[in-house]
């Protein structure tokens, strides 16, 4: 609750300089707090990456995994702070990740056939797109996990399969075995 308050209290101070602002205060509540969420994630990364010295690593898998996420959506946790915390503990662990070449190519092909059948997910209240872009979602997200076959990256072929296993959810689950029924 501490990001939502201090979204609600940023937001609240905004509202009383410029009354007139056409958002509401929940607006730009929210707006504030999706803000204060990646700058705490990408800030505390990259300090922890400081100390244990794979701020590259780090900084790969913040852009990796946020390039993909902006194409291929993917679940959200309840709160912003629990976001913070597992998706700074996750960017960290991911740092540490020692893989062959042969299971980053496991990865990106796992990565891959799930950005094919799942993406994009849950992305219908987070953005503006039409449903008729999401199969050019889709294809964009699988052309992003396609690059790391010919990069290689341990920590991004790591960071696309979370990204990727995050895509999956019940609903989706049951409408793909639907659809495949049909």
């Amino acid at each position: 609750m501490l990001i939502e308050t201090a979204a609600v209290r940023i937001a609240e101070g905004i509202k009383r300089q410029v009354p007139d602002h056409k958002s509401s205060v929940n607006i730009l509540k929210h707006a504030i707090a999706v803000i204060l969420n990646v700058v705490l994630i990408v800030a505390l990364t990259l300090l922890i990456a400081f100390f244990t010295g794979h701020v590259g690593r780090a900084a790969a898998a913040l852009i990796g995994f946020a390039l993909l996420r902006q194409f291929t959506g993917g679940i959200h946790l309840k709160t912003g702070e629990w976001c913070v915390l597992v998706t700074t503990a996750l960017f960290t662990l991911v740092s540490f990740i020692e893989l062959s070449a042969f299971y980053v190519q496991v990865l990106n092909v796992l990565s891959m056939v799930l950005v094919a059948v799942f993406a994009p997910s849950k992305i219908e209240k987070q953005s503006r797109i039409p449903r008729r872009h999401y199969p050019k979602l889709r294809v964009i997200g699988v052309l992003i996990v396609l690059a790391n076959v010919l990069i290689q990256s341990q920590t991004l072929a790591v960071v696309f399969f979370v990204q990727a296993l995050s895509l999956i959810h019940r609903k989706e689950v049951k409408r793909h075995v639907t659809d495949q029924q049909s």
